[in-house]
């Protein structure tokens, strides 16, 4: 079974959002021709959906900045602007994208005491989304991921997916993504070559 997970393509992080990521909106229109190129069995999403004054804002640590590191959980932490905030419409999927095509969509980040770039489990990976049950319970065996932002959410989801569900095929598709910063991109895309990960463009897939 083949499935296709779309990462967080939510107001917050597109242009005009609390955290937008250069160009985020540009993916939605390629994520819908992938939603519709009928290529795959399963399509899932991930939502950042953040409870208000969640560990990783800045606006939770007293004299520092957005974009400044600090800690949290015990770990290092880059400090964000307050976004994905629950039930705001910065937290809603693009209103562009064809949610009502997506069959599963999976929350992450609800607890304040630690983040969660990957849509499988906590940054302290001490807490499982349960998403890599959902995606093997179903059988799948081949999942491509793609969204905001590539060197943060969609690197950490497709790497915790090779470590997560047994024996899966990972492909990252790149023109259906965006990142924070060129250096941080080429920086993912090296690190999920170097794991075996396919990268790969939209055509490919619609070709079959």
């Amino acid at each position: 079974m083949k499935a296709l997970l779309l990462t967080d393509i939510q107001i917050g992080f597109c242009p005009g959002g609390n955290l937008p990521v250069p160009e985020g909106d540009q993916v939605v229109s390629v994520a819908n021709a992938l939603i519709d190129g009928g290529q795959y069995d399963l399509i899932v999403a991930s939502q950042d959906w953040h409870p208000p004054g969640h560990g990783s804002f800045a606006s939770s640590h007293p004299g520092k900045q957005p974009f400044e590191m600090g800690e949290l959980s015990g770990m290092p932490q880059m400090l964000w602007p307050d976004h994905c905030v629950q039930n705001t419409s910065d937290a809603e999927l693009h209103p562009e994208l064809k949610s009502e095509e997506v069959h599963f969509i999976q929350r992450k980040g609800e607890n304040r005491r630690v983040d969660s770039y990957s849509a499988f489990r906590d940054n302290d990976k001490a807490h499982s989304t349960g998403l890599a049950d959902f995606l093997q319970e179903r059988g799948v065996t081949e999942l491509d991921i793609c969204g905001l932002a590539t060197d943060y959410c969609v690197k950490f989801s497709a790497l915790d997916a090779l470590d997560m569900v047994p024996g899966i095929k990972v492909r990252f598709i790149e023109d259906a993504s965006r990142g924070i910063t060129p250096e941080g991109v080429s920086a993912a895309i090296d690190e999920m070559r170097a794991r075996g990960i396919e990268i790969i463009d939209s055509r490919k897939v619609l070709k079959g």
